[in-house]
Parts: structure tokens; sequence; C-alpha cells
């Protein structure tokens, strides 16, 4: 019997024009951050939104319209960890809506990119403990990197 698992995904608000594709194949791969799951789950997407723009004013409310749509899992995109600079809230989004919504935050999607992984080695932008387990989830070999540029 093959198992069903509902996500939601956050997007950064400067992506707002983002289709999406980099995060759909990941997840209908079960890469990135949606390796987690057992190969054998469904994922299905039920619910995509924007942060709604810094200081992320949609963290406090999408969530519960997630969850009314059966959202069991939460997933802010990896665009949040790429991005320049990389979000600064993207801790206090997941900590947010784990504290006050009880669904589990995953940060990240799709696998980094090679392209923002060289940039961000070059400008250290991950070198803290806090950064390196933010990005762990989305983390994969130089191959799967450049598959994603």
């Amino acid at each position: 019997m093959t198992k069903s698992k509902k996500l939601g995904i956050i997007i950064c608000d400067r992506y707002r024009n983002c289709a999406g594709g980099k995060c759909f194949r990941a997840m209908k791969n079960h890469e990135g951050a949606f390796s987690t799951y057992d190969d054998d789950t469904n994922l299905e997407l039920a619910a995509y939104t924007t942060c709604g723009g810094c200081p992320g004013g949609n963290i406090e409310h999408a969530p519960e319209e997630m969850i009314k749509n059966g959202v069991e899992v939460i997933h802010l995109a990896t665009g949040l960890v790429v991005g320049y600079p990389p979000c600064p809230y993207t801790t206090y989004f997941k900590q947010f809506i784990e504290e006050k919504y009880k669904i589990p935050v995953v940060v990240g999607t799709h696998p980094i990119p090679q392209k923002y992984w060289l940039t961000h080695q070059k400008l250290k932008t991950w070198e803290s403990e806090e950064w390196q387990e933010l990005i762990a989830p989305t983390l994969f070999n130089e191959q799967t990197r450049l598959s994603y540029d």
C-alpha cells in the first residue's frame, strides 16, 4: 500500500514569479529535502504560496490555510537559503510555524544548484553552525547540484 503525504511550500516573495519547476521536480524524484520521505510515499502538493515579502507577513496566516487544506508538512523553499542574501528570517519562520501551528517544517525543497553553492562558498555565507544545519536537507553531491543549475 502506498503512503501519501500532503505538503505545502512557502517560497521567498522575491521569487513570487517562480514557476516552481525545480521544487516540483525534486518532489517528484524525492530529491533534495524531499529525499527524507520514503520512496514509496506519494508526495502531494496541497498548497503553495510566498512568505508575503520581508519580514514575512504571510507566515503568520498561510500555515493555517495550508492545514485546512490537509497539509501535513510545510517546506520553506530552497530559495530562502540560496538567494542573495539568504533570508535572515528562515530560522524564525520555522520556529514560529512549528510552535504556533504544531506542524513540522522542513527548510528546503530542491537541492542547492551548483552555481549558488559556488558563490556562497566564496562568500562564506554558510560557514556558521546555524547555516550548516539549515542547508543540510538540500546539500547534495556536485553531480546532483549541477543537474539543478
